[in-house]
């Protein structure tokens, strides 16, 4: 599907990743409403967008409240137009010293990242259903293929995510819906840059936007970038869980 004059919405729109999707979005005509928690960052946003051509909805919503999501979609399923895609780009990932965290940090992480795709995922899903047709795109992680030391916690529900979404699109295919797992490698985002984790064949958000986009627009299941960190992961899932340990261990600091 070419997003082109399309309508779609945009989770996580304020920053990072999901700011340069409606950047890369806004020069093709379409209709973009962008939702994040943070106001001033969305109408600046929309400024952009409508310098780009196309026109800019803003929605402010925390995606960790139930409510304040299904009110959102309760309103674009009222609105005239139906949506053709949503491009839910939530979630963090800091780093876990396992040694120090929490029972109530690791909980917070999964909420963030799992928790906050639920909450999009199933009213959404009753609004594509309904009107026919639509597609799904979450923002993943190569992370959530294996577990990556200091990234357990944020591994482990990037991996519930991979399995919900795969769940989805083999159960509701039929009704017209597809759904697009995004696995992005290391992206050089403010919090990227804050975390401490070495970031290997990092990109910027830019070339992350334009991979993800065009992943999209061939309605691809899972969408693997970039090349070279993806083929890690690939022959990472292969190896030997032995050999992997002893690979992954050397990435740990010494006084961890």
């Amino acid at each position: 599907m070419k997003l082109s004059g399309k309508t779609i919405l945009i989770a996580g729109a304020s920053s990072g990743i999901g700011r340069a999707c409606a950047i890369e979005l806004s020069r093709n005509n379409n209709h973009l409403i962008v939702c994040a928690r943070r106001k001033d960052k969305l109408e600046d946003l929309a400024k952009d967008i409508h310098a780009n051509g196309s026109t800019a909805q803003v929605e402010v919503c925390d995606v960790l409240d139930q409510d304040n999501v299904e009110a959102l979609l309760k309103r674009l399923h009222e609105s005239d137009k139906p949506l053709d895609l949503a491009l839910l780009n939530v979630g963090d990932g800091p780093a876990f010293n396992m040694n120090k965290v929490s029972v109530t940090e690791v909980r917070d992480n999964l909420d963030i990242n799992y928790q906050s795709l639920v909450n999009f995922l199933i009213p959404l899903i009753a609004l594509m259903k309904n009107q026919g047709h639509g597609i799904i795109a979450h923002t993943n992680s190569l992370a959530g293929f294996i577990g990556l030391p200091m990234q357990g916690p944020y591994s482990a529900a990037k991996a519930a995510c991979r399995l919900l979404m795969d769940s989805c699109r083999i159960e509701l295919e039929q009704h017209g819906l597809k759904f697009v797992s995004l696995y992005p490698g290391f992206v050089a985002t403010e919090r990227v840059a804050e975390d401490g984790i070495p970031a290997p064949f990092e990109i910027s958000e830019q070339e992350a936007a334009r991979y993800m986009i065009r992943g999209i627009e061939k309605e691809k299941n899972d969408v693997l970038f970039p090349f070279v960190t993806a083929s890690l992961v690939r022959l990472a899932r292969v190896l030997p869980k032995p050999l992997l340990g002893y690979i992954l261990k050397k990435s740990v600091p010494e006084d961890y």
